[in-house]
């Protein structure tokens, strides 16, 4: 039986050519490590192909090259013989979230039962909003909260000082992932770019259909049949970022125009979280403006 602290994951992408495979399970073959699971993908056929190879491997190290700066140096060579973008991540290392949101809570208070009831293996040193509306919610889970108001407007230099404020937060507790748990708020575009690949927001799948205020009853006054989520990687492109998960509920004319927003919004909880889960287990791998999910 292996003990948590000897895992380890290894995540890779490169170009998808011969031999990417077996140099890779021969090395931790003869280092003597022990593959638990091992998933690949070559994104190789059809049109918009990237012609990238993918892997994840989550592996067992013997005691005495259970590190990470001492199995990265290990894999130096076949990283460089492959021209990888390789990380590896030891297995019981908790990532960091901070959690954002404005004044509709049901996504985090999911995410903050799932990671008080041990489902979600993370660590949560904060929580940000622009609004006060959760500030005893965040007293009840233990967790500081950051009341960050846009003060005097929410023209682009506001929103900066308070993103400033952010990306300060963000280096003091070490955040790993940022998740936009219905932030209702813009990025500028220096923001998006610090959090690239490390921030995840959610939102409903009626863009770009329905924008603006109360999607749910314009989608209610126009008798639609399905109530989707998506979840994705922040990017400056507004709401075009590398989708990570999606789901749907069907519906039907008997449901009012709240009972919709109930059912998107429960919709919305299971695939912020589902997203947050991947993404943490190191099973999602970025692919141009797509995503690899490794289940």
């Amino acid at each position: 039986m292996s003990r948590p602290e000897e895992e380890f994951i290894l995540t890779l992408s490169c170009r998808d050519t011969k031999g990417i495979v077996h140099n890779v399970s021969g090395l931790l073959y003869q280092a003597g490590c022990n593959i638990i699971d091992s998933q690949q993908f070559g994104d190789v056929q059809g049109e918009g192909a990237t012609g990238l190879f993918f892997m994840r491997v989550h592996f067992e190290a013997p005691p005495h090259l259970a590190d990470v700066a001492t199995l990265e140096n290990l894999f130096a060579h076949v990283r460089e013989q492959f021209g990888m973008e390789a990380r590896i991540r030891a297995a019981a290392q908790r990532p960091r979230l901070l959690l954002m949101v404005s004044q509709h809570g049901h996504c985090l208070n999911d995410l903050l039962f799932r990671w008080k009831s041990g489902q979600l293996p993370v660590d949560i040193p904060a929580i940000v909003s622009n609004h006060t509306t959760f500030a005893s919610l965040a007293e009840s889970y233990g967790i500081p909260f950051h009341h960050l108001p846009l003060v005097g407007g929410s023209d682009a230099e506001t929103k900066r000082a308070q993103e400033k404020q952010i990306e300060a937060l963000i280096e003091s507790e070490r955040i790993d992932l940022v998740v936009l748990a219905r932030y209702m708020q813009i990025l500028s575009r220096e923001f998006c770019e610090q959090l690239r690949g490390r921030a995840i927001n959610i939102h409903h799948s009626f863009l770009p259909s329905f924008k603006g205020a109360k999607p749910y009853y314009q989608a209610h006054a126009r008798g639609v049949k399905l109530i989707g989520a998506t979840a994705h990687y922040v990017t400056p492109e507004l709401d075009e970022g590398p989708i990570i998960e999606q789901d749907v509920a069907r519906v039907d004319h008997s449901l009012s125009a709240e009972d919709l927003t109930a059912v998107g919004r429960d919709v919305e909880c299971v695939v912020l979280a589902r997203a947050v889960r991947w993404h943490v287990e190191r099973r999602v791998l970025i692919n141009g403006h797509k995503t690899v999910v490794f289940r």
